[in-house]
């Protein structure tokens, strides 16, 4: 399903547009009032400057001319987030590889990551951690080579089922000589859903929303 969320940030700053064009015009309506009355009652003999009347009536012009141009840039900008949306609705289904190590667990699906090292491994120890930081689980993963997969289904070593949510993975890897070698992981998962959030288009991977700018791979 692809949707689009209305931001409180967004709906703010029209409220904020609308009343300082609101009050430019009723501020415009009463200067021009006012400067009628003095033009109709002003002294023929000694008639009134007009230089610091067209003063102020260019800068309500520059005022309400750069109200006009922020709204036509709103909508611009809005143009083109809907079409960003409607391009990356095309990933609703499709697997994709995040630059987060970050990972969501539901009931039906296991959070799940790629992983890759700066030399071969021949042995990698996983630190599984929620979403506060509180050490979760753990325990040694299969891995040989530079690169692998690593599936949890929310079962930690002693057997205990956790909550669904989100959480992150951390890898150290040792080499044949038992010398440490570095890690990282990548969150990777099915796209159930895309949105529009403040401009910006929003992927969710099983519970996990990650911007279309981090993703490392598709399919």
């Amino acid at each position: 399903m692809t949707t689009v969320n209305s931001t409180t940030s967004a709906a703010v700053t029209d409220a904020k547009t609308a009343a300082a064009s609101s009050k430019i015009n009723a501020d415009f309506d009463m200067f021009l009032k006012l400067l009628t009355t003095q033009m109709q009652n002003q002294d023929p003999l000694d008639p009134m400057d007009t230089a610091q009347y067209t003063q102020q009536l260019v800068q309500y012009s520059q005022v309400e001319q750069s109200i006009e141009q922020t709204k036509t840039l709103k909508e611009m900008l809005s143009a083109f987030g809907t079409q960003n949306l409607m391009q990356a609705s095309a990933l609703v289904g499709a697997q994709v590889e995040t630059n987060s190590a970050v990972s969501g667990l539901s009931a039906a699906t296991p959070a799940q990551w790629t992983w890759s090292s700066t030399r071969d491994v021949t042995s990698m120890t996983a630190t599984i951690k929620d979403e506060k930081g509180k050490i979760i689980d753990t325990l040694p993963i299969t891995a040989t080579g530079a690169a692998g997969a690593f599936t949890w289904d929310g079962t930690t070593s002693s057997g205990k089922k956790v909550d669904p949510g989100l959480y992150k993975l951390e890898l150290e890897g040792k080499d044949a000589s038992g010398t440490k070698v570095a890690a990282t992981a990548h969150a990777f998962g099915k796209v159930n859903d895309v949105e529009l959030d403040n401009g910006s288009v929003k992927l969710t991977i099983n519970g996990l929303s990650v911007s279309t700018a981090d993703l490392l791979r598709v399919g």
